[in-house]
């Protein structure tokens, strides 16, 4: 690519980033959280919004049943492919348009896609919607540059990130759908991840017997079993702190007693909880070593209880994000272009987060991930309050992304 071609490509850019953030308001607007997991209407929407930009949309729409066994109400998955020549790498650019719910404390509306001193407000604007509207506007400068390119890019715009991609690039990989030579799955404009923890889930039942909370004596309180249970996880969440990781960006195993659930009534000794615990597991760590260990951890404290039973069920178990020989031409295009786009040298870093990049990853595909964001998830209110993207970040992220697959898609 020519210093000549570079430059129209980030003037093509330029020129639809009004269009490129109308286009991403319309994705903040359409709730798609996950829990419940009703994404299909997103997706119908997102793929009118395409068809709409002239590009034609395979929709995968997920069975109800292989929905509702991954936790989920319905999705469906939306692929775009553009084949400039019938030789050459097949690029395929990864982003989920499943978001956490809003939660409390927003002082914008989470589905207005307010925009405020150049910054636009609302769940996924970060995490992430922003990268349906990067990855799509690229290409679409690609295609209006004229440049001359071999091989073929493919969208792959997919709905059950947030519960672990199973139904979502798993399913594309698995029904063979897809088989791309490299991916660039959603990310920060900062930096190139190339590595990020795994994450493993666990529901713990425990069972107790009901009493009449004036006759306590009679019962078996599950609730004050699982407090003690919580001591201990407490505890142990410390002793991980010993465990650093080597890769940059992550430091150390945690854990995380997120949900929990019990009780009949206030007058009555509670005879079940059930609570919810995430484990996120380093890249030098075994995910099957890791997710024993902590079973056996909860098992052998109920062991002495002998009127109190618990189950251990595995919930999700992700596999850490580690780099597939091959990534490092991703790497070298990426931080290229970005460190000429962005101002400063772009880093390599890996996350403490788990993606589905990691799905391409494991089927031996070169995967890193880059996008529209700033330099942490923390600035973005990733998974928080306000969540917001810097839309100048998004135009040059689009740039960004558009002269690197010029580069790898150069004759």
């Amino acid at each position: 690519m020519t210093p000549e071609q570079g430059q129209t490509l980030r003037a093509l850019v330029d020129r639809r980033h009004d269009e490129q953030v109308r286009f991403l308001a319309e994705l903040v607007k359409i709730p798609s959280d996950n829990p419940p997991g009703d994404c299909a209407p997103h997706a119908l929407r997102a793929a009118a919004l395409l068809e709409a930009l002239g590009y034609e949309t395979e929709r995968d729409v997920v069975p109800d049943e292989a929905a509702a066994a991954n936790g989920m109400i319905s999705a469906t998955n939306l692929i775009v492919r553009k084949r400039f020549s019938d030789d050459g790498p097949v690029i395929a650019l990864n982003a989920h348009g499943d978001v956490v719910a809003p939660g409390e404390g927003w002082t914008t509306d989470p589905y207005g896609a307010e925009i405020q001193d150049g910054v636009m407000y609302g769940r996924g604007v970060a995490v992430s919607k922003s990268d349906f509207a990067t990855y799509v506007f690229a290409l679409k400068a690609l295609e209006e540059s004229g440049i001359p390119l071999s091989g073929a890019v493919e969208l792959h715009l997919t709905y059950d990130e947030e519960a672990g991609g199973m139904i979502g690039p798993a399913r594309l990989l698995e029904q063979g759908l897809t088989r791309p030579d490299y991916v660039i799955s959603a990310g920060f404009a900062y930096n190139v991840v190339i590595a990020h923890n795994g994450c493993l889930h666990l529901e713990v039942r425990i069972e107790g017997r009901s009493a009449h909370a004036a006759r306590p004596d009679t019962g078996v309180d599950a609730l004050e079993a699982a407090t003690g249970l919580l001591s201990a996880l407490y505890d142990l969440r410390r002793r991980y702190e010993e465990i650093r990781s080597e890769v940059p960006g992550i430091d150390h195993p945690t854990l995380v007693v997120g949900l929990i659930q019990g009780g009949i009534n206030t007058n009555v000794v509670p005879d079940l909880v059930t609570m919810r615990i995430d484990r996120r597991i380093v890249p030098e760590e075994n995910p099957e070593q890791v997710e024993r260990e902590l079973t056996d951890f909860i098992e052998d404290f109920f062991r002495p209880m002998e009127s109190v039973s618990v189950d251990v069920r595995r919930i999700l178990l992700a596999r850490p994000l580690t780099p597939e020989p091959g990534h490092e031409i991703l790497v070298d295009r990426l931080r290229q272009h970005g460190s000429a786009v962005m101002g400063e040298e772009i880093a390599v870093n890996g996350v403490p987060i788990y993606t589905d990049a990691r799905l391409y990853s494991a089927a031996g595909i070169p995967t890193v991930l880059y996008g529209a964001g700033p330099h942490t998830l923390l600035e973005a209110n990733g998974h928080r309050a306000d969540e917001k993207l810097v839309l100048e970040d998004l135009r040059k992220a689009t740039q960004v992304i558009a002269l690197t697959l010029a580069d790898l898609l150069s004759p």
